[in-house]
């Protein structure tokens, strides 16, 4: 208590000091110190300079470059700066003064409002000189309201009040609150309000493409005692001069349903301060968290050109998007492939984004394009994200940039190359990377995948209807890959591995569903037809190369009882091991340690049963027979708890 008071007290003392000292000094003067204010803030103010550049970028993306918002963020902060120092010359604001330095455009819009006789409401935004606006609104001939929230040292904010009442304003304290301002109304005065920051208890309405919290309290009353509501706006033309733009009195929309109107009506005055934001963007104030309390967020996905990754980062998203969805927040996502220039681009930006900190400077994301290739640089800069997910080492330095620009959390699956695992607010890795034991990390058994009930059926029902299949038929499925660095799938290995598949089938009386990769090679697959194609056994095969099926894998995972796969993908084994079906992965040379140690923890938990390719048909046969329960893969259930932590 002691401290506080005496905080108060100094704050008071250097007030009047500093006070005294601008406005001995020529006006501008003052406002040259302004500005440095405003450029000193910017450079050691590197969280709220990452914020409001977000923020920008989120609001103004479609119609500006990066280059343009990385130069209006610099001039926000420099009329911020301004605003800041005006403050101090609230006690030279006079007659002079105002014919001076403030030209107002459109007053005539406000007696209009007050010829009704039930008082004006202005409402604006926190845009310009917010203080100077005020004592300019009382100082145009008409009695003005100012609603004041009590600052934290009361000495201060007694001083601060006394400036406002000695230059016109007329104050509505939270106290006398709703009582002051009827009456005020009553008396054919004007109250200014604002629109923007309605923190919790504020309407949710459309702010540049995301829902925002918005003030109610202005519309509602202009509803209720039919009061003309004008929008005002404020922006600096050269140093201290002030422009204050007066829109004209809106028209509100007034039917039996008070919720509805008051929906409406928001919409139509936030529309208005889109338009003058988007004309003077610089006087907004973008350093709080405009969509905070927003229902709506947007994931972006990085995808590095790698099916398996991409479809580890959609499994993520769907998690994540279920997750928010049953809190109420509708989600968005969308996905940017990212290709860099060349490979020597991709290396340098990956060592360069070892150098950023937590809040990169906002030309950052502009100097991508020396990396990128122009439409994925193009995507990027038009990208919006509350979530940035990648999958592998060279989308997570993308990640790690793109996401500390937009003010967005990021996750990254597998390991991200040599940035730190701190850089990220998530990091899912699977247990064979051998993960450390940190609070930002999720370790799965397997690799993320779409594999849920729900998609199984889905992805059966159109491959039966497809190719008309019998849903109540014993199958087999054959799930194929194809050469990786040290793994040869030749002609050979799959002639043995079709024996045992067709014998296997002729045991137990069952069909056979086929489904190759995109890295099968053309030597196999032609085995595989001549192996199949005329077999009566086999009721499908697909070609991944010469006609791939989105539901093959889906479909051919949900209708069969039996899976067997290729030991190289990580992710189709991972996936087969989530469809609670026995999955049957055939021993093979050339794969590495890492992937072996995989393999080796599936195997030891019983999520998939590993066999020398000529014994196939014979473990098939001894699971059967030993009526063993199915045991599923669900990393899916760790990671979605992960998430809730999260966010």
């Amino acid at each position: 208590m002691k401290n506080s008071l005496l905080l108060d007290y100094l704050a008071c003392i250097l007030f009047k000091a500093l006070g005294a000292l601008f406005r001995f000094l020529p006006v501008g003067v003052t406002l040259f110190l302004g500005r440095r204010l405003g450029d000193w803030l910017y450079y050691f103010d590197a969280k709220h300079r990452a914020r409001s550049y977000a923020n920008i970028k989120n609001a103004l993306r479609e119609s500006l470059t990066l280059e343009t918002i990385c130069r209006v963020t610099r001039e926000f902060y420099r009329s911020f700066g301004q605003s800041i120092i005006e403050i101090f010359l609230i006690p030279k604001v006079d007659k002079a003064y105002m014919e001076k330095y403030i030209e107002i455009e459109g007053l005539e819009n406000i007696y209009s409002g007050l010829k009704k006789g039930k008082g004006a409401v202005l409402i604006s935004v926190h845009a310009g000189s917010w203080e100077l606006a005020n004592i300019i609104c009382a100082n145009c001939g008409f009695p003005f309201y100012l609603f004041v929230k009590d600052q934290g040292f009361p000495r201060l904010n007694k001083l601060l009040n006394s400036y406002r009442q000695k230059k016109g304003c007329r104050i509505i304290t939270k106290e006398g609150g709703l009582k002051q301002l009827i009456a005020a109304l009553k008396n054919n005065s004007a109250v200014g309000i604002t629109l923007d920051q309605g923190g919790k208890s504020g309407d949710l309405v459309e702010f540049f493409g995301q829902s925002a919290s918005m003030s109610t309290g202005g519309i509602k009353i202009a509803l209720k005692y039919d009061t003309a509501i004008i929008p005002v706006y404020f922006t600096r033309t050269k140093g201290p001069k002030i422009k204050v733009l007066v829109g004209k009195e809106l028209e509100l929309v007034k039917t039996a349903d008070a919720a509805q109107d008051l929906q409406d009506n928001l919409k139509k005055v936030t529309r208005v301060f889109e338009d003058f934001i988007r004309a003077y963007p610089k006087e907004y104030l973008w350093t709080y968290r405009i969509w905070k309390y927003s229902d709506e967020k947007d994931i972006l996905i990085l995808n590095d050109g790698k099916p398996g990754h991409l479809r580890q980062s959609e499994a993520l998203s769907r998690i994540i998007t279920q997750r928010l969805e049953n809190k109420g927040i509708r989600v968005r996502a969308s996905a940017v492939e990212i290709k860099f220039q060349n490979k020597l681009a991709k290396l340098v930006f990956s060592l360069s984004s070892l150098l950023s900190g937590k809040y990169p400077c906002p030309s950052c994301l502009w100097h991508l394009r020396k990396f990128l290739q122009a439409d994925t640089y193009a995507a990027l800069a038009h990208s919006r994200s509350d979530i940035v997910i990648s999958c592998g080492s060279g989308s997570a330095p993308v990640n790690f940039i793109i996401s500390r620009q937009a003010q967005a959390r990021s996750i990254a699956i597998m390991r991200p190359s040599f940035l730190s695992l701190k850089k990220f607010d998530l990091v899912v890795m699977p247990q064979h990377d051998r993960p450390p034991k940190k609070r930002n990390i999720v370790v799965t058994k397997g690799a993320l995948n779409l594999i849920t009930p729900r998609y199984l059926e889905e992805q059966s029902a159109e491959l039966v209807k497809r190719y008309n299949l019998d849903p109540r038929v014993f199958y087999i499925g054959l799930l194929l890959g194809g050469n990786s660095k040290k793994f040869i799938l030749d002609k050979a290995l799959a002639a043995r591995l079709a024996g045992q598949v067709k014998a296997a089938a002729e045991k137990m009386d069952a069909s056979i569903l086929i489904t190759t990769s995109r890295r099968t090679s053309a030597e196999v697959e032609g085995l595989l037809k001549q192996e199949f194609k005329e077999y009566p056994r086999c009721k499908l095969m697909v070609i991944a190369n010469e006609k791939n099926i989105p539901q093959a894998v889906g479909g051919i995972l949900a209708l069969s009882q039996f899976v067997i796969t290729s030991p190289e993908s990580i992710s189709m084994i991972s996936e087969a091991a989530s469809s609670a079906k026995f999955v049957v992965v055939f021993k093979s040379a050339g794969l590495s340690r890492k992937h072996a140690n995989f393999l080796k923890g599936l195997a030891l938990n019983n999520y998939i049963y590993l066999s020398e390719i000529d014994r196939l048909d014979r473990t098939i046969a001894d699971i059967r027979q030993n009526k063993e329960p199915v045991k599923v893969l669900a990393d899916r259930e760790t990671v979605s708890k992960a998430i809730e932590k999260v966010f």
